[in-house]
């Protein structure tokens, strides 16, 4: 490692900003995080402001540099990491957003995605861009903006139009609107970008009739992305490493190698597996994905998704008042004692069930059920899910090819309670680092290893520190029951 300054992180979620200045050593010197309004106008849509988006990661920013005292200068370059697959269209001329961020979550594209079903082309878009058809990828809410907003239809027809992830959108106004650029890993999220050729796909844009001219220019995840304007912070800020923030975390873990395996629980819960240089088509309804791409070398994952885990948390929080602090979940839910099944379908189900239409239900209710009880529920349920995604992954990989560890990160990692429950339900060992902030810390090894404060990866290796490992118990003998009636209860929603 070479004596070089700070890195800025920002990492820009789907309830919050964050930003952050990591040392060189790998420790987070000072951090913020600012929350921002979600906006609801249907069921299941989902969406944020892109300029709370952009304002709320300046102040994150300000707020760390005049927080830490230390001088922007020595900030030597910055990571950018983001949640994926959200979609911001703007006037290239103005710098305005023709309508809301749609988000990830967002359901409102089903019938684009049927119809797509419909036309027999889903194995066409597996086999390119390693996703399924489902509204929470991009493409579909690009055709919808298209379709739908009249200002976006104006600024095509004049080139005025342009698209693309919160990484492109943050980056584009950061650089004072210099550089339309995004990284491979947010790219393979878009249900249009050929994670073989990695390029932009000409048939897939034809499909989904999306003009090659407003997307983004796309880069590897170390890479140059230009440098932050010094009117923002008062000295320029290199950008040299993007990813969005599944991969991000995965590589903050070091799941560097294949079979190594993380799983993120913060808005929702991102199961990854390092698959190395080769694609895994999955069979059991995964997705492939690219893993990062660095100085040419590209990795491949397994990913599962679900949909809602932080934000069932935040949702007791917010809208029933069982607790001030997210944090307080652990102490409420080690009261319970009665057995329900919470699903927690918010938005529908993710992997592997892929099904948009069902909504969250609790089962098993009686007159004493309490808010312990709920809590416990809620809790389990991330954990159920969780399973549901490994037994996917046992039976796209070979056993041999799947770590016996499994790395997690992210606020619920933190809840002991529910990580033994975990550790006891996959039968693994859940091995939890000190610094869970694993997404500012991937995007700043990126940016640290593209500007040579770091020579290899094996000097980030010497930086792990685990905090605690949570081996499987024998004595919950409870836990394979508590899945079986999950399974059955799934099986009647989904029919």
């Amino acid at each position: 490692m070479t004596k070089n300054g700070y890195i800025l992180s920002i990492d820009q979620g789907t309830t919050s900003s964050r930003a952050a200045l990591i040392s060189q050593e790998g420790n987070i010197v000072c951090q913020k995080n600012i929350e921002f309004k979600q906006y609801f106008p249907a069921n299941g849509w989902v969406e944020h402001d892109p300029r709370d988006i952009l304002s709320s990661t300046i102040d994150c920013i300000k707020y760390i540099i005049n927080e830490s005292k230390i001088s922007p200068e020595d900030i030597t370059t910055a990571g950018v990491t983001n949640q994926r697959e959200t979609i911001v269209a703007w006037d290239k001329t103005s710098g305005d957003p023709v309508y809301n961020a749609i988000v990830w979550q967002d359901r409102r594209t089903e019938d684009i995605c049927e119809s797509l079903r419909k036309k027999n082309v889903e194995d066409l878009i597996q086999k390119k861009t390693g996703l399924l058809i489902d509204p929470y990828f991009s493409a579909p809410k690009i055709k919808w903006i298209l379709e739908n907003v009249d200002r976006a239809k104006s600024l095509i027809v004049d080139n005025n139009l342009l698209i693309g992830t919160i990484d492109t959108w943050l980056i584009w106004n950061l650089t004072n609107r210099r550089y339309h650029l995004t990284d491979v890993t947010n790219a393979s999220r878009t249900m249009i970008y050929n994670i073989i050729d990695d390029c932009w796909d000409e048939e897939l844009l034809k499909l989904f009739n999306i003009p090659r001219e407003i997307l983004p220019e796309v880069k590897s995840s170390m890479d140059n992305f230009g440098v932050i304007s010094k009117d923002f912070f008062g000295s320029e800020i290199p950008i040299t490493g993007v990813a969005g923030d599944q991969q991000a975390a995965a590589f903050g873990q070091l799941c560097i190698k294949k079979g190594m395996i993380k799983s993120t629980y913060g808005t929702g819960c991102f199961m990854l597996i390092n698959t190395g240089p080769e694609i895994y088509q999955s069979q059991n309804k995964l997705l492939s994905t690219t893993a990062f791409k660095i100085n040419d070398q590209k990795a491949y994952a397994l990913e599962g998704s679900i949909f809602n885990a932080g934000t069932i948390v935040q949702w007791m929080r917010d809208e029933l008042s069982f607790f001030e602090k997210a944090r307080e979940i652990e102490t409420l839910a080690s009261d319970a004692k009665n057995d329900i099944v919470f699903i927690p379908a918010f938005t529908g189900l993710g992997a592997p069930y892929w099904r948009s239409d069902i909504r969250g239900s609790i089962h098993g209710i009686t007159r004493d059920t309490s808010k312990s009880d709920l809590a416990l529920a809620a809790l389990k349920s991330v954990c159920f899910q969780s399973k549901d995604l490994y037994l996917s992954l046992q039976k796209d990989m070979a056993s041999d090819d799947l770590n016996s560890v499994m790395r997690v990160d992210g606020g619920m990692s933190q809840n002991n309670l529910m990580m033994q429950y975990l550790a006891d339900l996959l039968q693994i060992n859940v091995e939890r680092p000190v610094i869970q902030e694993t997404t500012v810390v991937g995007a700043a090894y990126l940016a640290g290893l593209q500007h040579g404060i770091y020579k290899s990866i094996d000097d980030l290796k010497e930086l792990w520190k685990t905090d605690c490992v949570f081996e499987p118990s024998s004595k919950n003998k409870k836990v394979n029951d508590d899945y079986g009636r999950w399974i059955e209860i799934i099986q009647k929603e989904i029919k």
